[in-house]
């Protein structure tokens, strides 16, 4: 590690060989024989370090702390002192000395303190850089992005949010899908209406009816009282159906009643409710296989998907990757009372490789689990879960000339057909379109190859 090392002190022979020592073992120096000396020259030149005697004629080196504190507490200095008490470095602390060393040392040991001191500026210079990154990025509402997949996003978003029409919202598990539907909402007219969000693969079969529409007092078994649904508690407002490609296929005809004729019935009663809702879908699933497997209708699937918004899998989004872990070292640092200031730097190589098949949320609880574990004041990679430690990438690569490392022609397919399916996000329709297959094909591959359907990404090559 390099860095300008300023070096002062009022024995020119101590300057000369902390000069020659320094340059010796990679460091840039200069020095002076005053802290006044000093303070002339760090207002015209930049250092990264400051190694200053403690006890100087003029200005003592815990004056010249105080000084560089005030005016560059950017800049971390390094006192030297005879005397190695507590009181001496406390002393020194209070002042705005990074660290401190005694008399008589090596000049190895010097070297080691002056490249931690440099890896705290850098460490503090990457945290700065990441907050104004976080501060200046492109922002919806609470969601963060400043890759161009985002900021087109964004740009949908803005264009469609004040309207009534309904949205589509398609992606991985895990890319936010909920809170881009409120951050919708909160853009839109409806803003001060409701937000009524259900999750309907989480609701079960008999009961998810009578949770959109109501029911009428009498209309089953517990039906003890008139209960409203969640149509009639959106009124106004905007209704969020997730997972809506689990949705019943003999409820479906009835959601789609609802969306055009804006009415609904609640179970058992004899009279429509009018309702005013906008309708905001979302899914992980691929909605036109369902269709041709006949899982899902047509007519319903084009009247929600009026305007179609496609989130980007995290893999795909670069140094966004950085942005939100930054975000989340932040959030969880305060709540829970944790002194991390940010990410070493192959900390944060590992985590823009891995290819995130959780996406945010896998994010959002490597983060969490990271700062609930650190030792230091920076995530190392030995914070991070071991499949991100030791994640090795899908992408196809034939560029040795070991026979040894290369593979079968089998291995080649298959590693193409898990990229394949990772840039189109899992669409599998999409995915045997560009790699020339029949959709069956396409299937009996993955069945062949021990490739989950479901999933579109396989960390393990």
């Amino acid at each position: 590690m390099s860095g300008r090392v300023l070096i002062v002190d009022d024995e020119r022979g101590v300057c000369e060989l902390l000069d020659a020592g320094l340059k010796k073992r990679g460091f840039q120096a200069a020095w002076r024989t005053s802290a006044a000396e000093a303070l002339e020259l760090l207002g015209a030149e930049d250092f990264d370090v400051v190694v200053t005697d403690m006890t100087m004629r003029g200005m003592s080196g815990l004056e010249l702390c105080e000084r560089i504190a005030q005016n560059r507490p950017d800049l971390p200095v390094i006192v030297i002192t005879a005397f190695g008490s507590l009181d001496t470095a406390t002393s020194a602390i209070r002042a705005g000395a990074y660290d401190f060393v005694t008399k008589p040392f090596e000049l190895d040991a010097l070297r080691l303190t002056v490249e931690r001191a440099l890896r705290h500026r850098a460490l503090r210079e990457e945290v700065r850089r990441l907050r104004r990154a976080v501060d200046d990025s492109h922002r919806y509402e609470q969601i963060l992005g400043g890759s161009p997949a985002m900021k087109g996003v964004f740009d949908l978003l803005d264009r469609v949010a004040d309207s009534d029409t309904s949205i589509l919202i398609t992606g991985e598990s895990g890319t936010g899908k909920e809170l881009v539907a409120r951050a919708v909402h909160q853009r839109s007219r409806r803003g001060q209406g409701a937000f009524v969000a259900v999750n309907c693969a989480a609701v079960p079969d008999a009961l998810l009816e009578s949770e959109l529409f109501g029911h009428a007092r009498g209309a089953f078994t517990d039906a003890k009282g008139p209960r409203s649904g969640l149509f009639a508690r959106a009124h106004g407002g905007t209704l969020f159906l997730d997972e809506i490609g689990e949705l019943p296929v003999g409820l479906q005809p009835k959601l789609l009643r609802a969306l055009q004729e804006r009415v609904v019935r609640p179970v058992g009663a004899d009279e429509e409710v009018p309702v005013d809702v906008r309708l905001i879908a979302a899914t992980n699933r691929d909605l036109e296989t369902a269709i041709e497997e006949r899982r899902f209708r047509e007519d319903l699937y084009y009247r929600i998907n009026v305007v179609h918004v496609d989130l980007p899998p995290l893999r795909s989004r670069g140094a966004d990757v950085l942005l939100l872990a930054q975000r989340f070292l932040e959030h969880f640092a305060t709540v829970k009372e944790r002194p991390i200031k940010g990410l070493s730097a192959p900390a944060a190589e590992k985590l823009v490789a891995y290819a995130w098949p959780g996406n945010v949320r896998e994010l959002q609880n490597c983060v969490e689990r990271a700062v609930a574990l650190a030792r230091y004041d920076q995530i190392t990679v030995d914070d991070l879960p071991e499949k991100i430690r030791s994640y090795r990438s899908s992408h196809v690569l034939v560029s040795s000339d070991d026979p040894t490392e290369l593979v079968p022609m089998e291995e080649v397919e298959r590693r193409y057909i898990l990229r394949v399916l990772e840039v189109v996000g899992g669409n599998k329709s999409q995915a045997a379109q560009i790699l020339g297959f029949d959709r069956a094909t396409l299937y009996r591959k993955l069945e062949r190859y021990g490739l989950r359907a479901g999933r579109a990404s396989d960390p393990k090559p």
